[in-house]
């Protein structure tokens, strides 16, 4: 029976490497990503799973993970690769290492037994001779040894060529001070110094949502100001949030009872993140209280 062949675009990318240097890691990134991972798929299995990717429409992005518990069988993953490849999905090898002191140190700090087994260093150096064909293929080597784990999904966004902040997913969320402060946010932004709609008596009703409030509030120069130095402050933040690791960054907005200036405020820095690139979702806790 002749291989299916993909339609254009599609993508896999084989995550391997030395046990210890970070492929656990690695994968958690690509899945924030938004990248299908299967991790330990069987050697045997590739060439299914291979005509599997070319017939779903879903699996546009596809990351393995495989490591030395795949045996002698390591030794054919290029043929493996070469045939996926002739199904006209792309392929990239990823191969991650780190030097054998630092390999050693990471085993014995989490306590994990080394899959060969036996000592440590005996092991890894074991390990190496076995994976040195796949290592002679790959597309991409990263060195693991110093890396932080922001530093190492830093380092995988440039190898896929994306740009991270875009890919970092945001939420901003208001609420009102008299009723808590949300516990899970990274950044608390307080504008109860802004004029209070509150007290005029025809925008009580209403919420930072409508229209007379947004003027209302827009009309005040303090607001535009604070609008303008807020929006340079978060834009300016969230790449050293990313370069840190954070995947998920959430942004709270507090007024006095979460209706008129917080409300206000959070659609505005939704809307303007989302003009900007930014995934954003958007949630007005306390709008109706």
């Amino acid at each position: 029976m002749k291989a299916r062949r993909a339609k254009p675009g599609k993508m896999v990318f084989v995550i391997t490497g030395v046990s210890g240097a970070g492929k656990s890691q690695s994968l958690k990134v690509f899945e924030d990503f938004g990248w299908l991972c299967v991790d330990n798929l069987p050697i045997a299995l590739l060439d299914h799973f291979a005509d599997l990717v070319a017939k779903s429409p879903a699996m546009t992005r596809v990351a393995l993970g495989m490591d030395v518990r795949e045996g002698r069988l390591l030794s054919s993953l290029p043929a493996h690769l070469r045939e996926i490849k002739q199904r006209g999905i792309e392929v990239r090898v990823l191969f991650l290492d780190a030097a054998d002191a630092a390999l050693v140190h990471r085993f014995s700090e989490t306590r994990h037994r080394h899959p060969l087994g036996g000592k440590v260093g005996d092991a890894v150096r074991q390990e190496r001779k076995m994976l040195a064909p796949v290592k002679a293929v790959a597309d991409k080597v990263i060195d693991t040894t110093s890396f932080t784990l922001g530093e190492l999904k830093e380092k995988l966004s440039e190898t896929l060529g994306l740009t991270r902040t875009e890919e970092m997913t945001l939420q901003v969320v208001s609420f009102g001070y008299k009723h808590g402060a949300p516990v899970d946010a990274d950044i608390v932004m307080d504008v109860r110094f802004l004029p209070n709609p509150h007290y005029v008596k025809r925008l009580r009703p209403k919420t930072g949502l409508d229209e007379p409030v947004r003027k209302y509030l827009l009309a005040h120069p303090v607001t535009r100001r604070f609008l303008k130095d807020w929006h340079k402050l978060i834009a300016g933040l969230l790449p050293h949030y990313v370069r840190e690791g954070k995947s998920y960054l959430t942004i709270a907005v507090g007024c006095t009872g979460g209706r008129h200036r917080s409300v206000f405020c959070a659609r505005w820095l939704a809307q303007t993140l989302r003009g900007s690139g930014h995934p954003v979702q958007e949630f007005h806790r306390d709008i109706a209280l």
